[in-house]
Order: C-alpha cells, then sequence, then structure tokens
C-alpha cells in the first residue's frame, strides 16, 4: 500500500502523520485490497472566526477510487469524521464486490419419456 500524507498551508507533524496511520488501519482492516492513498490535510485562512480544517482521502482500491472529504473546526475531529464515512464506503464497496450468488442446487435429471 502506497501512503502519501500532505499539508496545505500546514505542515504535517509526526504525531499527525502517526493518528492518520492509526485511523487508516481501521479501513485496512476492513478491505486489505487498497493499491494507494492520498491523504490531504488543508487549513484554510479566510478569516479568523471561520478557520476550518479540511482533511480528503483519495483511496485506490482495485476497481475503484473512492474519495471523501470532511471539514471541521478541529482537524483531528475533521480526520475522526473522514475516516468514519471512508469506513463505511470501503465496506460498501466490499460488499458489492463480494459475490453474492450462491451456487444453485443441483437439479435432478430425470428421464425423457
Amino acid at each position: 500500500m502506497n501512503l502519501t500524507i500532505s499539508g496545505h498551508h500546514l505542515d504535517v507533524t509526526p504525531a499527525l502523520r502517526e493518528y492518520v496511520l492509526t485511523k487508516l488501519e481501521r479501513v485496512t482492516r476492513h478491505f486489505d485490497q487498497v493499491v494507494d492513498v492520498t491523504v490531504l490535510l488543508t487549513v484554510e485562512k479566510n478569516k479568523e472566526k471561520d478557520r476550518r480544517q479540511k482533511a480528503e482521502v483519495t483511496l485506490h482500491v482495485k476497481g475503484r477510487d473512492i474519495f471523501c472529504e470532511q471539514q471541521h473546526e478541529d482537524l483531528y475531529a475533521a480526520i475522526d469524521q473522514l475516516m468514519d464515512k471512508l469506513d463505511r464506503q470501503v465496506v460498501r464497496h466490499k460488499d458489492r464486490v463480494q459475490d453474492h450468488h450462491h451456487a444453485s442446487a443441483k437439479r435432478l435429471d430425470l428421464p425423457a419419456l
């Protein structure tokens, strides 16, 4: 799994990187066929009272790209909510990919009259 964590108007500290990694473990526990993960952490500095922290993730799995974004006043809370949303999307994708068709019972071959 290739992991890229970057920040926009923000320095990605080792503590922040470790926090994102621990949260991503939950997603990879549900679905282990993750090819590539790109996380972007952003601080929007429009006005002092409207400071918003934004977290985005693009998860590339076999056959599909899953994208999520979440905004909050606290970056850690934004990451928590983002991983909850991503986890739901990954579980739904895994459910769709799995084959739910069961093998039909063998039919009795009756001789033709």
